[in-house]
């Protein structure tokens, strides 16, 4: 494998993997983020309960976790390039069958199944290792933050587009249409081509024996400190997925149109782009577990505040600011974590098993959302759980230090 050898600037190469990064982020979590917006629409004219939608969206959640240590096992081993585009097919295929789908089990398997594997190849996992291993050890945090920024401005973009597109072909047509622009994730792979750093003294170091995949596995799920970065990514996981998918359908329960939802989730994406590059910039430079228990500290005391306040536009789109701003800002600093746990050799794979745990939060989040509302008619008891999680979330990171296991 090539090795960059110079200082502590961004290459070339690495600006390129980016920029590539960027866009594929942007396309895959953009579209993803607006799943919520069909809930309402294809419920009404299939005749569904809201659990019916939440349960595919559980499922796709639930295997993209599940398959994410796999896909970046193959992705150490082949290349993030190969995976990526495998994705890409996989996603523009979930969309295209989502499009048709008239019933729930044809819907479980396009959303939940080959969207999920889809996303598994597609998302942070992948591509943050990808710049992760590129990048020098004190500007990682900052280039993974830099990456998750960008592609936070797909969330932005596409919810409003999504919107426009429901309400002008149907969400038919619609799926038809951001499956096409899903397939640039394909060509948009090519620039995943950055060669892994190499500290310059490190050329003429006497090479170590290198520990093997086995060997590192064991370490890790023997490392508490592992254990409960992995724990606390849960928390993420069930919040953010609860909020993108129920919150649309929330505020119109309370008589706000989707419109309203759908600037609330536009404004988390335009916020979480300043959030994760503040979170990467300051990972750089302060604890990283400290600020992950700052985070969701503050996203609890946001949502009490939003549900203490009287609701109305202005408290739903400071809520989205707010929420925007701690968003996905757990992500650059939970990699670098692991990074600097494990060094860059297995990241993909181990930021994988990591991020498994947020996506088993993400399959309650999302369908105890669903089952919730179609059992009681409200949020209530989902709302007391995410705040209850977000106290959690910073107890549990007291427990996480970045003290490396494994060197580079």
């Amino acid at each position: 494998m090539s090795q960059i050898t110079d200082d502590t600037r961004f290459s070339k190469p690495l600006i390129f993997m980016l920029i590539g990064s960027a866009f594929i982020l942007a396309l895959s979590l953009g579209v993803r983020h607006g799943f919520g917006l069909y809930l309402v629409p294809m419920s009404n004219e299939f005749h569904w309960s809201h659990q019916v939608f939440s349960l595919a969206i559980a499922i796709q959640n639930l295997l993209w976790g599940a398959m994410q240590p796999f896909t970046g096992a193959l992705a150490d081993k082949y290349g993030s390039k190969k995976v990526v585009i495998a994705g890409g097919v996989l996603y523009s295929l979930g969309l295209l069958l989502m499009s048709i789908s008239s019933n729930a089990l044809l819907l479980d398997f396009s959303v939940g199944v080959i969207i999920g594997l889809a996303l598994s190849a597609t998302s942070f996992s992948i591509l943050l290792s990808a710049v992760g291993r590129a990048a020098h050890p004190s500007k990682r945090s900052m280039a993974m933050g830099i990456a998750s920024a960008a592609g936070s401005f797909g969330q932005f973009i596409m919810l409003p587009t999504t919107l426009l597109l429901i309400k002008s072909f149907g969400w038919s047509s619609a799926l038809v249409i951001t499956a096409i622009l899903v397939a640039l994730i394909i060509p948009l792979a090519w620039m995943l081509k950055a060669p892994m750093y190499v500290a310059p003294n490190a050329i003429t170091q006497v090479a170590k024996p290198s520990l093997s995949f086995k060997q590192i596995l064991k370490i890790a799920f023997n490392h508490k400190p592992f254990l409960w970065l992995a724990f606390g990514f849960l928390v993420c996981g069930f919040q953010v997925v609860f909020l993108g998918i129920h919150l649309p359908g929330y505020l119109i329960d309370h008589g706000f149109d989707a419109s309203t939802g759908t600037v609330f989730l536009a404004l988390v994406g335009l916020f979480n782009i300043v959030g994760t590059y503040t979170a990467g910039y300051l990972g750089d430079k302060f604890s990283k577990p400290h600020l992950l228990m700052g985070l969701y500290g503050l996203r609890g005391v946001a949502i009490i505040a939003f549900l203490t306040l009287p609701l109305s536009i202005w408290t739903i789109y400071a809520f989205g600011i707010i929420m925007g701003l701690l968003w996905l800002s757990t992500v650059p600093l939970t990699n670098g974590i692991v990074a600097n746990m494990f060094g860059v050799k297995y990241l993909t794979t181990l930021t994988g098993i990591v991020f498994f745990t947020h996506q088993v939060g993400s399959f309650f989040g999302g369908w105890l959302g669903g089952l919730n509302h179609d059992l009681t008619g409200n949020y209530n008891a989902i709302w007391i759980c995410s705040i209850v999680l977000s106290g959690l979330g910073v107890m549990v990171h007291f427990f996480v230090n970045e003290e490396a296991i494994v060197h580079d």
